[in-house]
């Protein structure tokens, strides 16, 4: 089963997590099937903080890939945001 998940990098205080669609089998940090995006949870000034492919995303979860708690909060936060700015 694919799951869409956050995959930790970064240094040490500083974390930067990677939004993958992986097997449920793999490791949080482990092999992926593809990057749909990025979350910057340090982000400061004009460095943007959180990116999503939409519509990766979305074709993933047609197929069957299911989101974990974070990505799902992430995503709900990133359309709102999105819908906003079209607005």
């Amino acid at each position: 089963m694919v799951v869409i998940r956050l995959s930790r990098g970064g240094a040490k205080k500083r974390p930067f997590y990677s939004i993958v669609a992986a097997s449920k089998r793999n490791r949080r940090d482990g092999a992926f099937i593809e990057r749909l995006g990025y979350y910057n949870p340090v982000a400061s000034g004009s460095e943007q903080g959180l990116q999503i492919a939409l519509d990766r995303v979305h074709h993933w979860k047609q197929n069957g890939a299911e989101l974990s708690p974070a990505v799902e909060r992430l995503l709900r936060a990133f359309s709102a945001k999105q819908a906003g700015v079209a607005a």
